[in-house]
C-alpha cells in the first residue's frame, strides 16, 4: 500500500500514538478505515460507470493497447526459440515424435552435398 513497508507502518503507528495518544488513536484508526473504505467503493463505482458508458468501445480501445504491450516486450530470441522449439517438444503429434517428415517444400531431406556440388536454387526465395 503507498510503496509502504512493515518498517514504515510501524514508525507511522508509533508516531500517531506520540501525536494523538492513546485516547483518540482507535477512534483515528475508525475514521481512516471508514475513509478509505469510502474512497474505494468511489472509486469502484467510477469505474463501473466508465465501463457501463464505453460499453464495447472499451474493449476495441483495449485490443490495440494489449497488442502494442505486447510488442513492447516481445524479445526475438525468445520467440525464435518458442518457434523452432515448441514444435518439436510440446505437440504430441510432431513430426519429432512420429519420426516422420512434415509435407512441403522444407521437408524434404536432403544428403550432404558431394565435393564441387552445388545447393539447388529456389528461384521462388530470391
Amino acid at each position: 500500500m503507498f510503496g509502504l513497508n512493515l518498517e514504515h507502518l510501524s514508525v507511522l503507528l508509533i508516531a500517531a500514538l506520540f501525536i494523538l495518544g492513546p485516547e483518540r488513536l482507535p477512534e483515528t484508526a475508525r475514521w481512516l478505515a471508514r475513509t478509505i473504505h469510502k474512497i474505494r467503493s468511489f472509486a469502484t463505482g467510477a469505474q463501473d460507470q466508465f465501463r457501463a458508458e464505453l460499453g464495447p468501445e472499451l474493449q476495441q480501445l483495449r485490443k490495440p493497447l494489449q497488442e502494442l504491450q505486447a510488442l513492447r516486450t516481445f524479445d526475438p530470441k525468445t520467440a525464435l526459440g518458442r518457434y523452432l522449439l515448441d514444435d518439436a517438444f510440446t505437440e504430441p503429434h510432431s513430426a519429432a515424435a512420429t519420426n516422420t517428415a512434415p509435407a512441403g517444400p522444407v521437408a524434404t531431406a536432403r544428403s550432404p552435398l558431394k565435393p564441387g556440388e552445388w545447393p539447388p536454387v529456389d528461384p521462388d526465395a530470391t
